[in-house]
């Protein structure tokens, strides 16, 4: 290997930087930095290597898409692609949110699986993440809005000429990476996007709308032949998340569910471009050795591949330039995965440019991969100015490979691609029979517009389907066709939850909860019937549809059945899935604010447990040193527990740098584009997590930081925050602590312990004083005085007041109510050496004070926010 050069020594500087967090190894060599070409098509694909059998054709490349991020196909067999032409175009990501990108609609006119049609369905579009064809409108969503538009091509030229508001969510914010995407029209006729803790039914009249689990998806999201939604996590470094149950249930996550090895990688592109630095090179190799960009996954559902692919689920993984396959298997209702291959994978390349970022089952039974063809996938957060990521881009000429972009169709030497549908212009009638289709795609679609249709002359036929059909793929679409229609019956789903096949069976359970909330309740003791069913995946449904609709008193039979059952995967999940959304957010707050947290808890399980954890410790960084995470912790953390100013600047703005001398690999993106409330729910969700205890942030607060912060771009580091806020005063431990009772444990206010506290003992009255005296003379603007747990030794009401010499007293604050978990006050700007808190209410509890900080201006935010 070469010396490395003057850039290579560079890279290694960064590198070190970047694994601050790792204990003292041998310095890494670097490879000599080239400058990666752009190939065409032709010489890409002589880059790729498949298993014996397989090979890919090019469906579309550049000039007739750039820049693609998501296909879909209609009825008929035409793909419309997703083109984000902004995306990344520098290091920067300059001129991101110009509204030029498109999706553009490809036919093949022959009907030979060549598209040689190409037109721009939309235009002038700000980044379109998703798109969902129904029948002859089609379905798209952009980012930072959380409204879906759909959109018509009322003449035939390809191109839509009407738009109307099918979903108003309102805008949304944040890292562009850190936005929905999917719209999956699943099997249970609702409509499923990652990242959004809901899902949304079609109706003639708008969308309907109701809650899930956070589902802990990013970029990608598939179903599988039994309509369970499959999510993955890239940020986490997590790969598949949630699968256990469907994810309008729970988001479950099995201790059993895959081997530790499952997540390390086998790419045979050495080049360093991994946002861990060494930390995720395997060792002398360069190549990537773990999940870090997990995503665009698709369970092959089609007829036009080997036998043995069916069921399975592949992921890209655009870092390490590979296709992931996975299998699938379920043992006593435990869902479980692994690799398909020992220390292999299912693609890979050596082009760098390779990226897919989208797989998708296709009309012709074959799979299509969206291949992105570019040199940076990592979103400009991560590409900062001396940033690790930016200097790898740059030394290989990364950050000028734009522009580009294809579609690959996988197939196979010993099959033929099928013929294309022309579902829109069929009869209901003639559809109906795609429901008993091979490929899951055909099924899917068949099941959608009939639904959108509401044809219900066809009802007959469905219903005779779901009695009569060998093909149980076929009954449940059936049923589920009658359901998204409002037409099934509850005789109908009596006879199909006695069906031989417990997927059926399932699929009946759940059919029978549209029904429930229609006021049908006969149903009930059908289904409680199968709660001890043979099968644990149909016990466990029954347990999870009581605790949806929650039936009266069923968690005390649940609880029953799950002690009685013999399966250890229906006791153990069926404890989880129990558990799953029970609050974990104080008590001791008004409805108002227990509402904001709960929104601020939804928001933390979508996104931010990513980095943090679900614990709020900081996510472990899987296969290294043990303690090592990707994110500081938030438990325990001073900003996050400290003033509002601090907590709600990083949430504008962000945070980067080292914190507490830690090198972190996930830095704080800015969130700053979401609205105020948003801010102020997970903000205050974290203020009240994980042991923390802190004041609710309200809307006005972040108005308020938003407004003084405005002018800044850079994210911040940790001493331009400590400087810019106001912070607690130094040297606590040798301050003077005196009380009016109990003098002898006036100290332990300020020993920063948390449970020791200074206590009256006696109850509170008018007159109880308690007094610290400090080193020197100093700027005070405020107090905070916390109180553990007991929200009766609060202070009822008190002044405060400070001194100079301890004779001559001014009244900062005449009277003030006490709060839990912490009492913050603040005040015009006084010098004092002396600061005495003064009791005016009477209780018949003692009054307490566990740890007392007093406050300084800091340069940005002289005075505390309240």
């Amino acid at each position: 290997m070469k010396q490395p050069s003057t850039v290579a020594s560079l890279l290694l500087a960064s590198l070190l930087t970047a694994a601050a967090q790792q204990p003292t190894a041998p310095a890494p060599s670097l490879p000599e930095p080239y400058k990666v070409p752009m190939l065409t098509p032709a010489d890409e694909l002589k880059k790729i290597q498949l298993p014996e059998g397989y090979s890919l054709e090019l469906v579309l490349s550049e000039p007739d898409v750039k820049e693609p991020a998501a296909i879909a196909f209609d009825g008929n067999g035409r793909m419309y692609v997703v083109e984000m032409r902004t995306y990344m175009q520098d290091a920067d990501g300059s001129n991101e949110h110009a509204p030029v990108s498109r999706i553009s609609r490809h036919e093949s006119t022959k009907r030979n699986g060549v598209f040689d049609k190409h037109t721009v369905y939309l235009d002038n579009l700000l980044i379109p993440r998703m798109v969902l064809p129904l029948d002859d409108r089609v379905l798209v969503g952009l980012t930072d809005t959380l409204d879906i538009t759909m959109h018509r091509d009322t003449n035939g030229d390809g191109v839509a000429d009407t738009k109307e508001l099918f979903y108003i969510g309102g805008p949304r914010g944040g890292n562009m990476e850190h936005q929905p995407s999917g719209l999956v029209w699943s099997m249970d006729n609702w409509i499923y996007t990652t990242y959004n803790s809901f899902r949304l039914k079609w109706n003639p009249k708008g969308a309907l709308k109701e809650p899930t689990a956070p589902n802990g998806g990013q970029w990608g999201l598939a179903q599988d032949n039994f309509g369970k939604m499959w999510f993955n996590n890239a940020g986490g470094e997590k790969g598949l998340v949630n699968f256990q149950t469907h994810i309008a249930y729970a988001g479950l996550t099995h201790p059993e569910q895959q081997s530790a090895e499952y997540s390390e990688v086998w790419p045979r592109l050495g080049l360093p471009d991994q946002q861990g630095g060494p930390a995720r090179h395997r060792a002398g190799l360069y190549t990537l050795n773990h999940f870090t960009a997990t995503c665009g996954q698709e369970i092959f559902r089609g007829d036009r591949l080997p036998a043995d692919l069916q069921g399975d689920i592949l992921f890209s993984e655009p870092v390490g330039r590979l296709i992931r396959r996975t299998k699938v298997s379920v043992d006593d209702g435990i869902t479980k995965i692994r690799n398909a291959y020992d220390k292999a994978e299912f693609i890979t390349s050596t082009d760098p440019n390779f990226r897919i970022i989208n797989i998708a089952n296709a009309p012709d039974g074959c799979l299509y991969f969206v291949d992105m063809y570019r040199g940076i996938v990592q979103e400009s957060n991560w590409t900062k100015p001396g940033s690790y990521l930016r200097g790898v881009a740059e030394a290989y000429g990364l950050d000028k490979n734009v522009g580009a972009g294809r579609v690959w169709r996988l197939v196979h030497k010993d099959f033929t691609p099928g013929p294309q549908p022309r579902m829109l212009e069929e009869s209901s009638a003639q559809i109906v029979a795609h429901l008993e289709h091979p490929n899951g795609w055909w099924r899917d679609t068949a099941q959608k517009l009939l639904v959108v249709r509401a044809d219900k002359s066809v009802a007959p036929a469905l219903e005779k389907m779901v009695r009569e059909s060998k093909n149980p793929l076929a009954r449940m679409h059936a049923l589920w066709t009658l359901e998204g229609m409002d037409a099934a019956t509850p005789g109908l789903v009596r006879t199909a939850l006695k069906d031989a096949d417990p997927q059926v069976r399932v699929s009946a359970i759940r059919v029978s909860e549209t029904l429930w909330k229609a006021g049908d309740l006969s149903l009930k003791n059908d289904v409680v019937a199968l709660a001890k069913d043979a099968d644990p995946t149909v016990a466990l449904q029954v347990l999870l549809t009581g605790k949806l609709l929650a039936w009266d008193k069923w968690a005390d039979e649940a609880n029953k059945l799950i002690t009685e059952s013999p399966s250890k995967g229906y006791r153990e999940l069926g404890k989880m899935a129990l558990q799953a959304g029970l609050p974990s957010y104080p008590k001791d707050f008004s409805p108002s604010d227990l509402a904001l947290l709960k929104e601020g808890e939804t928001i933390f399980r979508e996104l931010c447990f990513t980095c943090h954890g679900h614990d709020g410790k900081g996510m472990p960084l899987v296969g290294l040193t043990p303690g090592v995470t990707l994110a500081p912790p938030l438990a325990g953390s001073k900003t996050v527990i400290g003033p509002a100013e601090g907590l709600i600047s990083v949430l504008l703005h962000g945070i980067s740098g080292p914190l507490n001398g830690k090198t972190y690999e996930a830095q704080m993106v800015p969130l700053g584009t979401n609205p105020d409330r948003y801010l102020a729910a997970i903000g205050s969700y974290v203020r009240n997590s994980f042991s923390n205890r802190g004041s609710i942030l309200t809307e006005e607060e972040v108005v308020k930081i938003r407004q003084a912060t405005k002018d800044r771009v850079a994210a911040w580091t940790q001493d331009e925050l400590l400087s810019a806020l106001p912070n607690p005063l130094k040297g606590r431990d040798k301050w003077k602590a005196t009380a009016s009772l109990e003098n002898a444990s006036a100290a332990s206010a300020l020993d920063n312990k948390g449970q020791t506290a200074w206590t009256t003992k006696a109850p509170q009255a008018p007159g109880q004083w308690f007094q610290v005296e400090l080193l020197q003379e100093a700027k005070i603007i405020g107090l905070r005085m916390e109180v553990v747990n007991r929200s009766k030794f609060a202070p009822k009401q008190i002044k405060v007041e400070l001194s100079r010499d301890g004779e001559t007293w001014t009244t900062v604050v005449a009277k003030a109510s006490g709060a839990v978990p912490m009492t913050e006050l603040s005040f015009p700007q006084g010098s004092a050496k002396f600061v005495r808190i003064t009791q005016l209410g009477s209780g018949t509890d003692p009054w307490a004070i566990h740890e007392l900080e007093l406050i300084q201006p800091g340069t940005m935010f002289p005075l505390v926010n309240r």
